[in-house]
């Protein structure tokens, strides 16, 4: 059973991407500050059918000086890593001149440097077994902007450029490293859009809907399975044709 990290993994996103790679039989590790209610109940379903296929990690990754920590107790614990899923991430929005500095600095700590050195210590265990594949969860904010989301557009656009990047520095290992790239989904992402906001935001999708937090769980999937075995450094982007 191979092993996947998923960042984020007690809710959201990050939990229907553990239930969705537990279900396609990987082991996954899923990374949170504190269980959460939601991931408790996936824990108690999945090892009905597949016994510990999903594995809950405590872990702050605003404590980026204890990265290294962490994936050695995962490799210990688990053993090799396969899969790593960048997803953890935080979006703070306000005008940039309004922002408190600290809010900034907890954007860019959380949201790239965190991915970063996690993907640092997580590739070498990829290089030791010759295969890997890493998915890094940006945005379609990163390449297309939002009023309000300065800060959390760039953390989005800098890991569109260190999965490219990347993809060229380990693919001679046999890594593979992509990214997804999610519209405003049918989710906590778009809590708090009403009314014409809602209705502005569908307008912009060829599809006339908003995607769900399951097809990104399963371009995640895809691209850790058989199917994207030659696909790497590219942006999936996942958002009912918003931005054609």
């Amino acid at each position: 059973m191979r092993n996947v990290l998923v960042t984020g993994g007690s809710r959201g996103l990050g939990l229907e991407i553990v239930q969705c790679l537990a279900r396609k039989q990987y082991r996954v590790l899923a990374v949170a500050r504190r269980m959460s209610n939601e991931l408790a109940a996936a824990i108690d379903d999945a090892n009905k059918s597949n016994p510990n296929s999903i594995r809950f990690v405590g872990f702050d990754l605003a404590e980026t000086e204890k990265i290294p920590e962490l994936v050695a107790h995962c490799r210990k614990e688990a053993g090799p890593i396969y899969g790593l899923v960048n997803n953890a991430a935080i979006g703070l929005d306000g005008a940039l001149a309004m922002m408190k500095n600290s809010q900034i600095e907890n954007l860019i700590r959380l949201n790239t440097l965190s991915p970063i050195l996690l993907t640092k210590y997580a590739v070498r265990s990829m290089m030791s077994a010759g295969e890997g594949r890493i998915v890094n969860v940006a945005s379609i904010i990163g390449f297309t902007g939002y009023s309000g989301l300065a800060v959390y557009a760039a953390t989005k656009a800098s890991m569109i450029g260190f999965t490219r990047s990347l993809a060229r520095e380990v693919g001679r290992m046999g890594i593979n490293v992509n990214a997804v790239a999610p519209g405003f989904m049918a989710t906590d992402m778009t809590h708090g859009l009403v009314g014409e906001q809602y209705a502005k935001v569908l307008r912009r999708s060829a599809l006339k809907r908003l995607p769900e937090t399951s097809d990104v769980a399963n371009a995640v999937e895809f691209l850790l399975g058989d199917g994207g075995r030659n696909i790497s450094g590219t942006v999936l982007t996942i958002d009912a044709g918003s931005t054609a």
